[in-house]
């Protein structure tokens, strides 16, 4: 299995990934390795099993700088493993994507991920996420639901009547209400 771990398939790499990380065999250095993989689906993988990990050991600075991978789905692998584990830098390098990426999905992850970690300095990138679009508003509405404050309050009633019924729905779900009637077209295409 550890052989696999730098065969020249990518497929083979993946699958010792996920074997080894299925059996608590995957050192720090294999997955630091794997997140500098030229394939996208290893370094994913090695997002992955870093999200369910807990060692201090483990290349966290490479997880932030995996929020730049030119995979978009890497970089969101990347957002749920920063959400999952936190660490230096998550915060910072999060919400910066939450702003910035090009690519919706990973402003949507960075948006969870920062709600997953319930740091207050994160709130303002999940407030900024209230004017992107349907599905990054969806995510930031439940993200909300880790800050409290004032400004919370007001994204609260302000998402209770957002353009799309599904950010209305979440809000109205989230404060124990009624859901609202699917009355309109508002959809991320």
């Amino acid at each position: 299995m550890r052989g696999a771990l730098v065969a020249p398939d990518p497929r083979l790499r993946v699958l010792a990934l996920r074997a080894a990380g299925q059996r608590a065999l995957l050192a720090s250095d294999d997955l630091a390795r794997a997140l500098g993989d030229d394939d996208a689906e290893v370094r994913r993988e090695a997002l992955d099993q870093l999200a369910r990990r807990d060692d201090p050991a483990d290349p966290l600075g490479q997880i932030v700088t995996a929020l730049g991978d030119r995979d978009p789905l890497t970089a969101e692998a990347a957002a749920f493993a920063l959400g999952e584990r936190g660490g230096p830098g998550a915060l910072d390098a999060l919400a910066t994507t939450a702003r910035e990426h090009a690519d919706p999905r990973c402003r949507e992850a960075a948006v969870a991920a920062l709600g997953s970690l319930g740091d207050p300095r994160g709130a303002a990138a999940v407030l900024a996420a209230l004017d992107d679009r349907p599905s990054v508003r969806r995510r930031a509405v439940v993200a909300l639901a880790a800050f409290e404050g004032p400004e919370i309050e007001a994204a609260w009633e302000r998402a209770r009547s957002d353009r799309d019924w599904q950010v209305r729905a979440a809000a109205a779900s989230l404060l124990g209400e009624d859901a609202p009637p699917e009355d309109d077209g508002d959809t991320d295409a």
